[in-house]
């Protein structure tokens, strides 16, 4: 009779020698990836600093990577892949938003504890982040002086300066199909910030008052303003953990903190998809 001694037994088919095969942890380089975090203080709660801001920095790196294929697959008129890029990005601004809420633990007093170990390191200087940015419009050619320490960052930053962002190409995209978009919108200086243009209203009101002729235009016009509120929300939970840990202290990185991320909230990527409500059925 077997004894049950209460332990669940290892499946016949389960491997166990792993002395010539790949395992887990080297597929994921998980030796690499678990020795990153190095505190530099003995306080406590660092390692949690720590963490939170590099899994946030694991996810920029896949928004990056969907955002620049959802740019390709638009330029190849794969509008079907396109719109599954933009909610994978909008699912990952959302668990990152959620992300905020296990940082927001730290209480003032154990962050002032060891925030002197900082330095000048901030936020402010993720240029993966600030590669988000650019390829969704928000370019700014001064910030590249920040990473100029930095060639492979530099580098990366200007290529994206450079290209058209993921709302040119899909207003080149209505373009090839059939929307009146203005040529002096199409032939724009990629390097600027997107600033709304009253010309692009027409179009889309076009598209949201015919919804069944043009459904993949309004359905991906709704994905971009998905991903946007997704970013939004990003940033005013960034703004809230932020002053409830340090109130309204400088940032580390010299920014005026609290003040400088509230002004981030009037920043936005596709302004007439929000304008454009008030003219439906008007």
């Amino acid at each position: 009779m077997a004894i049950d001694d209460g332990v669940r037994a290892i499946e016949d088919g389960v491997q166990t020698d792993f002395t010539a095969r790949m395992d887990y942890g080297g597929y994921l380089s998980l030796d690499a990836l678990l020795s990153a975090q190095q505190p530099i203080s003995d306080h406590h709660d660092e390692p949690l600093f720590i963490v939170a801001h590099q899994t946030t920095e694991l996810w920029l790196k896949l928004a990056l990577h969907e955002l620049r294929a959802v740019r390709t697959y638009l330029d190849a008129d794969d509008v079907r892949r396109a719109r599954k890029g933009l909610a994978r990005v909008k699912h990952v601004f959302r668990t990152i938003t959620d992300q905020w809420s296990v940082l927001a633990t730290l209480t003032p007093s154990e962050y002032t504890e060891f925030r002197g170990v900082l330095g000048n390191a901030s936020g402010f200087q993720s240029w993966q982040y600030r590669a988000v940015e650019f390829v969704l419009g928000n370019k700014n050619a001064r910030m590249l002086k920040v990473f100029e320490s930095r060639p492979e960052a530099h580098g990366m930053l200007a290529e994206l300066l450079d290209s058209p962002t993921v709302y040119d190409a899909f207003l080149a995209f209505l373009a090839r199909h059939g929307h009146d978009v203005p040529r002096s919108v199409l032939d724009r200086d990629v390097r600027k910030a997107w600033v709304e243009d009253a010309a692009l209203l027409p179009v889309f009101q076009r598209i949201y008052e015919d919804t069944t002729t043009h459904w993949a235009e309004y359905a991906a016009c709704e994905d971009l303003v998905d991903l946007e509120d997704a970013v939004q929300l990003w940033r005013f939970r960034h703004l809230r953990t932020v002053q409830r840990t340090i109130g309204f202290r400088t940032g580390t990185g010299g920014s005026s903190g609290v003040d400088f991320l509230r002004r981030a909230l009037d920043l936005t990527f596709f302004p007439e998809l929000y304008t454009v409500r008030t003219w439906i059925g008007a």
